[in-house]
């Protein structure tokens, strides 16, 4: 198939105007030119705020962010860097991302003014029985942790491959083969590890021993590679070669799909090691039939602004969107900052507990969304919060079914989340006024700790977002061939039908409240977009105790107890950072003016570039 097209050359998008809180740009002083090319290629500092023209590119990593760079300023376009830059993040941060996972991209059409997106999630073996997440040897679900996370039994059918494919003939101008090969070369002449790489490969280095194949790799001597030195995976750019001179096809079929079945059904481990790791189900014919999904994205209209997201098999979309519409109907802009937090938490419980009740796979599940995305629904949830109390957590469900009567309520329930906080996310706009936001993920850091030999990647363990019980009533219950519910929230914001700022984040289910937060910062609190997507996050899920970072917790704990909320420092089992999220965004401004933006501490610092940087 050939991929290439003409490169298309359209007006500037027309700037950020009314409905957002008149603060200006995320600038403050003097804009930095970008850094001279250090002598050693490798040597990337971040930067997390670049402002300018002719297109520019946000992700968690320098490296990458460089690669996506350099494709824009060869003249090609947003989809063009959103691929050659995700496989850049399969070189630098295999353990986010990678071949071996899924994920979800948003595409707005400048000349079409189309926004689409391709749901690349993971499916289900179609030899996956319902209790499969069920130990046969006592009849008691697995733990979630070490048995699920590590394992084959929590393999799917990755989405990746086929989804930069399709993202490249649908609207690419280059071929897979030219949008592979920097990441190739990177993954040749590597990266300089840094503290970030080190820490999470310790963090994970039970996991990772258990398995040869990952051990040889990613604990070369027995520990982690050490800060300032260079990694190196020449087999994932041997891998990478081989989709580039075959197509995805040499991925889900051959001897490489082979390799991958052999790797799920039939782990090899070290014979030290404690891990009991179930199998899985993965077959030859689940990776010839996968298939990247192209659908409508969800839309809301919040204050005038059209935000659009991802639909189901994804919650973001519906998610986010619904709690936009409940926070619509209180001035956010006038409320003291415990005001504004108390209403952001408990609009999020409210979209969160109908999330656990209504949202799955389509193919599967019938999802209200109309409902769940209404005015009319969004009032009802609305009249629910009190301004001056915190709800008991978890709180029920709306009726979905019938017209409901507002502010009425049911049985709290509980909605066990296993979603994990890792991924990866960027976003691109080009100079014709292409915007990316694409998320992808192998779900825990590091996946299900599975190396395909000789290969260079690591495997998802994404079916881990399914919930473990089979429940006929659950929308997320496991079904062969399904899509497990995700929280990848990429959100593209337009005003009068022109993009005016694009973001989204990792972080599993805080991936919904850390661009819930972000959007509300922005266009309610009036914070620069820089400021908007530093900030102190928290996250409330509808659950007993709100998540939060300890620099929060530090600001505006006592405010928020006072109103009833209990707040607990985020963490995780599997990294030893107390981070949520690691968002990126592009705000589009006057006469095209690009307002790049990466977290500047969150996961080491991200990296935002533009093609011609504006100097001061």
């Amino acid at each position: 198939m050939d991929h290439r097209r003409s490169i298309r050359r359209r007006p500037s998008p027309r700037p950020l105007a009314a409905a957002l809180v008149a603060t200006g740009l995320a600038v403050a002083g003097a804009v930095p030119a970008l850094a001279p090319a250090a002598a050693d290629p490798r040597q990337q500092e971040p930067s997390p705020l670049a402002v300018g023209t002719g297109g520019a590119i946000s992700t968690v990593d320098p490296e990458a962010s460089r690669v996506g760079l350099e494709v824009l300023r060869r003249g090609g376009n947003a989809v063009d860097a959103a691929v050659a830059a995700a496989a850049a993040l399969g070189v630098t941060e295999p353990y986010s991302a990678g071949i071996g996972g899924g994920g979800y991209f948003l595409h707005y059409d400048a000349e079409t003014g189309v926004v689409e997106t391709i749901d690349g999630r993971e499916t289900a073996p179609q030899a996956m029985p319902h209790d499969a997440f069920v130990d046969p040897a006592t009849g008691e679900p697995y733990n979630f942790t070490p048995e699920l996370v590590t394992s084959g039994v929590s393999v799917g059918t990755p989405g990746t491959p086929a989804t930069w494919d399709l993202a490249l003939e649908r609207w690419g101008t280059l071929s897979l083969a030219e949008a592979l090969r920097p990441a190739t070369q990177l993954a040749r002449r590597g990266f300089v590890v840094d503290e970030t790489f080190r820490s999470q490969t310790l963090d994970n280095a039970e996991r990772f021993a258990a398995f040869p194949a990952t051990a040889e790799l990613f604990l070369p001597g027995g520990d982690a590679p050490a800060v300032g030195s260079v990694f190196r995976n020449r087999d994932l750019a041997d891998t990478y070669s081989l989709l580039a001179k075959h197509g995805v096809e040499a991925f889900y079929g051959g001897r490489l799909a082979q390799e991958m079945v052999d790797a799920v059904q039939h782990p090899v481990t070290d014979p030290a090691t404690d891990l009991p790791v179930p199998p899985g189900y993965l077959e030859l014919e689940d990776l010839a039939g996968y298939e990247a999904l192209v659908r409508e994205p969800t839309r809301v209209d919040y204050r005038g602004l059209d935000v659009y997201g991802m639909a189901p098999s994804s919650s973001g979309g519906s998610t986010v969107g619904e709690a936009l519409n409940i926070l619509e109907r209180f001035d956010l802009a006038g409320m003291s900052d415990a005001e504004y937090l108390h209403h952001y938490l408990e609009a999020s419980a409210l979209a969160f507990a109908d999330r656990g009740a209504a949202v799955g796979d389509p193919a599967y599940v019938d999802v209200p969304l109309k409902t769940l995305l209404s005015d009319e629904y969004a009032a009802e949830r609305a009249c629910l919060i009190d301004p001056a109390k915190a709800l008991p957590k978890p709180l029920p469900p709306g009726d979905l079914t019938a017209d409901g009567e507002p502010c009425t309520a049911a049985a709290p329930v509980e909605d066990p989340d296993t979603e994990n906080v890792s991924t990866t996310n960027l976003t691109v706009v080009d100079a014709s006024g292409d915007v990316v936001e694409y998320t992808l993920t192998i779900e825990q850091t590091g996946g299900s700790g599975i190396v395909v030999p000789g290969r260079g990647f690591l495997l998802n363990n994404e079916l881990t977002d399914f919930t473990a019980v089979w429940d006929e009533a659950d929308p997320n219950r496991i079904e062969p061939g399904k899509r497990p519910r995700s929280s990848i929230s990429p959100t593209l914001v337009m005003q009068d039908g022109a993009p005016v700022l694009a973001l989204g984040s990792p972080g599993g289910s805080t991936i919904i409240t850390t661009v819930l937060q972000t959007l509300t910062n922005r266009i309610d609190r009036g914070m620069p977009i820089g400021e908007a997507l530093a900030a102190p996050r928290a996250a409330q899920r509808n659950t007993a105790t709100v998540t939060a970072e300890p620099a929060f917790i530090e600001a505006y704990g006592p405010a928020l107890e006072a109103y009833g909320h209990t707040l607990e420092a985020s963490g995780d089992a599997f990294s030893s950072a107390a981070e949520i999220g690691a968002a990126t965004a592009i705000e589009i401004g006057p006469d095209g003016l690009l307002t790049a933006v990466a977290e500047p501490q969150r996961r080491g610092g991200g990296a935002a570039l533009v093609v011609d940087p504006v100097r001061h």
